[in-house]
C-alpha cells in the first residue's frame, strides 16, 4: 500500500459534518471491522469495508474495476489503515473520489487507538470526576466496594460503551455516561436529602457494570464483541454477579469486627445495592427483574434516563437531516422530530438577574 502523505486528518464523525454541505479533501484513519465482497445487480463484485474510529463508523464501497479494488482485497478484519481522498456525503454514505488507502504506522495506530483528542480529554475530566465522587462517599464498605472495583477493572471500564448502539456507543462511553450520573445524583442529593447519597452514587457506578462483558471493546481495535455471558445473562445479572464477589471479596480484607457493629447492617447495605442494579430499567418490559421500590432507586432510574435522552438529543442534532428551518429528523428512539433548542439569554456584567450560581456556571463553562 502506499506510503504516508500529508493530509489533513478528519475523525469520521467530523469527515462526515464536513462533507455534508461540500467536497473535502482530507484523510480518515480507522480499522477495518469487516470485509465482503458482494454481487451488483449486475452480478460485477465489489467490496463493502465497514470501518470504525473510537466515536463512529461507516461503510466504504469499492467498486470492482476501481484500481484500490485489488489492493484492498487481501485486507484482513481489525487492519488498521488510512483513507485520503476528495470527500461527499452521498446515497451511500461517506464516498471518496481520487482516492488512496495505506496501512497505519505503529505510531498513527497508537495514537487513533487512544481516541481523538477532544474525547480524550473528556473522558479524563469525566473519570477524575467518577474517582473524586468516589473519594467523597463516607461508608466505608460502599467506599471500599468502589475503590476495589477501579482498581481490578480500571482499565476495562475505560474502554466500555454505555450501549451498542443509542446513546455513548463508543469505547469509553460508558465512563461518560457514569460521571455524568454520578454528579447529577449528587446534585439531587442537595434537594432530596432524605436520600442516601453514599448508596445512590455507589449504585450509579455500579449500576451498567455488566456492560464490561456486554459493551466492552478490547484494548487494541474499535470492533465490540459479543459474548456468550453478555447475551445469556444480560447486563443487570452480570452486575449484580460481579458485586457480590467483589463484595465477598472486600469482607475478606477488611475489619470484619468493625464492621459487624456498623449500622446500616452490611447485608443491609449489600441488599440495597443490588436493588438498584436490578431495578434501574424501571419496568418489567424493559428488563428490570423488579421495579424501583426505594427513593434511591427511583432517582437512578431517572438519572440514567435523563443521561441517555440529553446524549441522545446531542446525537440527533449532530447528525440528522434537517425537514425544514430548526426542525431535524427524528432519530430512535427519541419520540419525535427535533427541534433546535432555545438559545441561553446572554449574560453580562452587571446583570442583576444572575444569580450567584448561574454566575459561577457561566465561568465554569
Amino acid at each position: 500500500m502506499d506510503t504516508p502523505e500529508l493530509a489533513e486528518v478528519f475523525t469520521i464523525a467530523s469527515l462526515k459534518q464536513a462533507s455534508a454541505t461540500a467536497t473535502c479533501q482530507g484523510m480518515v484513519r480507522a480499522q477495518l471491522e469487516s470485509i465482503q465482497t458482494k454481487p451488483t445487480k449486475s452480478g460485477n463484485p465489489f467490496l463493502e469495508l465497514k470501518l470504525a474510529d473510537g466515536q463512529d463508523h461507516f461503510t466504504l464501497r469499492i467498486w470492482g474495476d476501481a484500481p484500490q479494488f485489488a489492493i484492498a482485497q487481501p485486507l484482513k478484519p481489525q487492519t488498521f489503515i488510512a483513507v485520503t481522498g476528495e470527500w461527499t456525503l452521498g446515497t451511500y454514505g461517506l464516498e471518496p473520489r481520487n482516492w488512496s488507502l495505506r496501512a497505519l504506522t505503529t505510531e498513527e495506530k497508537d495514537t487513533l487507538l487512544q481516541g481523538p483528542p477532544a474525547l480524550r480529554e473528556k473522558q479524563a475530566v469525566d473519570y477524575a470526576h467518577i474517582l473524586d465522587l468516589i473519594a467523597s462517599i463516607h461508608d466505608p464498605r460502599l467506599r471500599g466496594l468502589a475503590e476495589l472495583f477501579i482498581a481490578d477493572f480500571g482499565d476495562r471500564f475505560l474502554r466500555t460503551a454505555a450501549a451498542r448502539d443509542y446513546h455513548h456507543a463508543r469505547r469509553g462511553g460508558l465512563v461518560e455516561h457514569v460521571s455524568m450520573m454520578m454528579r447529577s445524583a449528587a446534585a439531587l442529593c442537595s434537594v432530596y436529602t432524605e436520600a442516601n447519597r453514599d448508596l445512590l452514587l455507589t449504585g450509579v457506578l455500579f449500576h451498567d457494570v455488566g456492560k464490561l462483558w456486554e459493551n466492552s471493546y478490547p484494548a487494541d481495535g474499535f470492533n465490540m464483541p459479543f459474548s456468550e455471558h453478555g447475551e445469556m445473562l444480560g447486563h443487570i445479572t452480570l452486575g449484580i454477579e460481579l458485586v457480590n464477589k467483589l463484595w465477598r471479596k472486600l469482607l475478606d480484607a477488611s475489619p470484619l469486627e468493625e464492621w459487624m457493629a456498623f449500622i446500616p447492617t452490611n447485608e443491609d447495605v449489600r441488599l440495597h445495592l443490588l436493588h438498584l442494579i436490578a431495578s434501574h430499567h424501571g419496568e418489567y418490559a424493559f428488563g428490570s427483574p423488579v421495579l424501583p421500590k426505594t427513593p434511591e432507586a427511583i432517582l437512578l432510574h431517572h438519572v440514567d434516563n435523563i443521561d441517555a435522552k440529553m446524549e441522545m438529543f446531542t446525537k440527533a442534532y449532530a447528525t440528522s437531516a434537517f425537514l425544514a428551518k430548526n426542525i431535524q429528523e427524528k432519530m430512535r428512539p427519541l419520540p419525535a422530530n427535533v427541534v433546535t433548542p432555545l438559545a441561553k439569554f446572554p449574560r453580562y456584567e452587571g446583570d442583576a438577574s444572575a444569580t450567584e450560581a448561574e454566575a459561577e456556571g457561566m465561568d465554569e463553562s
